[in-house]
């Protein structure tokens, strides 16, 4: 099934779809999914490739397209060819002037539109944004149809003119606490199309209980194509409470009653400390000192637990892998061993986001594609979605595809 990926950053959830990648054992609960396991190495398992692959890709950071290219490269010999640096609002305007911009036959859309302006994190404008499509500041007091906070309307686009049967689109959990805005957005996309799509009402997935170690919510939103459902599908998805046959969204796999949440501590198994190790993005870590408990960025992880939502911030605001016992820290057996007070490094982060060790994050500049600096690669992991939920996002998909959709 071919899939156009949008927002797509350094690729979290393209991985995430596309399956075949390398994720901790604890994070598949193979009692309900036994099928998901390729290959077992230890602590480590290979997933199963699902039925997607990327065949275009897109965003506006130079360093996610890096990041991204460096690591489907591996796979994919167009890799640099699939990933367009481009603003979705330029490529939806080319496409209208009658430019071939978008592939032919697209299976499913993914995005996941910029959610600053949605985020607690954030000023919550919410479509109010001061920001435009490219991320810098509007001078115009009011927003326009093409600020940060209305791209969601051209995915929107996107889809009417590549007419998937499903799209999926992620955005923040502070989205669904701004007025009616999740309900605005679900109604903006069932209307993509000429009204051509049913979109099933958001939820928010709890990382954790998809085997991820970090307490990242993220909503939700998927859309089917009323033309290429089958009769039973657009019934059950249009009831009020939807069947569970039917229910597109993934079945928890950890918690209570299931397997344990993936706490830090197996994140981190077998990672050495930055000046022992050989993996470069290992061995980069923030020094910014630290600032106070007030601030945000200052506390450090508990590795008995999940991690926090690793965010794309400024390499001041990343939380501290430990603290020494002045500033607080209790992670006491390490400090009397010696270890002295440090924030998260590059692979650590990325080891909470479920990205597989092999994806490379500090590079160098290319003749196609820029360097990636430890700063940089803060914030295109912070901005992804791990990669082991996307993927229990994709095998839901895939094991009610024929459900949804007739046979072409």
């Amino acid at each position: 099934m071919k899939m156009l990926s949008l927002f797509s950053g350094c690729g979290g959830m393209d991985i995430g779809f596309e399956g075949d990648f390398v994720c901790l054992r604890k994070s598949i609960n193979s009692d309900i999914h036994p099928d998901w396991i390729k290959e077992s190495y230890g602590d480590w398992v290979r997933v199963a490739p699902t039925i997607f692959d990327t065949v275009f890709a897109n965003d506006i950071r130079p360093d996610a397209k890096a990041a991204w290219v460096s690591y489907f490269g591996q796979k994919k010999n167009n890799a640099n060819e699939i990933y367009h640096l481009d603003s979705i609002v330029d490529l939806v305007k080319r496409a209208r002037a009658g430019e071939k911009v978008f592939p032919d036959d697209i299976d499913i859309v993914t995005g996941g539109f910029p959610c600053q302006d949605f985020s607690v994190a954030g000023k919550r404008l919410g479509f109010n944004s001061h920001k435009s499509h490219l991320g810098v500041a509007l001078t115009d007091d009011e927003p326009s149809v093409e600020s940060r906070g209305q791209l969601y309307m051209w995915m929107r686009e996107v889809i009417s003119l590549t007419s998937p049967k499903l799209f999926i689109a992620e955005n923040v959990k502070g989205l669904t606490n701004l007025e009616d805005v999740k309900e605005i957005i679900e109604h903006d996309f069932a209307e993509a199309g000429n009204g051509g799509y049913i979109v099933v009402p958001a939820k928010v997935l709890y990382a954790p209980d998809y085997g991820v170690p970090q307490s990242r919510e993220r909503v939700i939103f998927f859309g089917f194509m009323k033309s290429a459902m089958t009769d039973e599908a657009k019934t059950a998805l249009t009831q009020e409470i939807i069947p569970e046959q039917y229910d597109p969204y993934p079945v928890k796999t950890h918690g209570y009653n299931l397997h344990p949440i993936v706490t830090c501590a197996d994140a981190f198994i077998g990672l050495s400390e930055p000046d022992e190790s050989n993996d470069i993005s290992q061995k980069k870590y923030s020094k910014a000192k630290y600032m106070g408990s007030h601030c945000q960025g200052q506390t450090e992880i508990k590795l008995d637990s999940v991690g926090p939502t690793i965010r794309s911030e400024h390499h001041g605001n990343i939380e501290f892998r430990r603290l020494s016992k002045e500033h607080g820290g209790k992670h006491t057996s390490e400090l009397d061993a010696g270890l002295q007070e440090r924030r998260l490094t590059i692979r650590e982060c990325a080891r909470i986001q479920t990205f597989p060790n092999d994806y490379q994050f500090i590079l160098k500049r290319t003749e196609t594609n820029t360097s990636v600096s430890s700063s940089d690669a803060y914030k295109i992991i912070g901005n992804a979605v791990p990669c082991v939920l996307a993927y229990n996002i994709a095998k839901s998909i895939e094991s009610k595809w024929l459900l949804y959709f007739k046979e072409d």
